[in-house]
């Protein structure tokens, strides 16, 4: 059974950082296209960034030059480095993974949520 374990969500404050981790079993994380997705209340869930197995990485415009993903692949854990946080990215933040294709993400972690205060 695959597991996406996430951490690190909290609150902070508008302009401040946060790391998030999510961390999957050593196989299916080295096999697997890994990335992030949110969902702020009553809107969409929303592709903040992906990674493929190869590392190359995509990011949603709304995060780029502030968001840093990566992949630790000796760890298994794909971190997501936020920077100047601003009140919007307030979210509950979804680790998703699977094979690349058109059903990314095939599964899905618990969610962590973030909170920007203004």
């Amino acid at each position: 059974q695959v597991q996406l374990v996430e951490s690190g969500g909290g609150l902070v404050q508008a302009g401040g950082s946060l790391r998030i981790s999510c961390a999957a079993s050593r196989g299916f994380f080295r096999m697997s296209a890994m990335g992030w997705y949110r969902q702020a209340p009553g809107k969409q869930r929303e592709l903040v960034a992906s990674s493929t197995t190869g590392g190359i990485t995509n990011y949603a415009d709304f995060v780029k030059g502030r968001f840093t993903l990566s992949r630790d692949n000796d760890k298994n854990i794909l971190y997501l480095e936020m920077n100047g946080l601003k009140p919007e990215d307030t979210a509950v933040y979804y680790c998703g993974a699977g094979p690349s294709g058109s059903t990314w993400p095939s599964y899905w972690g618990q969610g962590t949520q973030v909170t920007v205060s203004s």
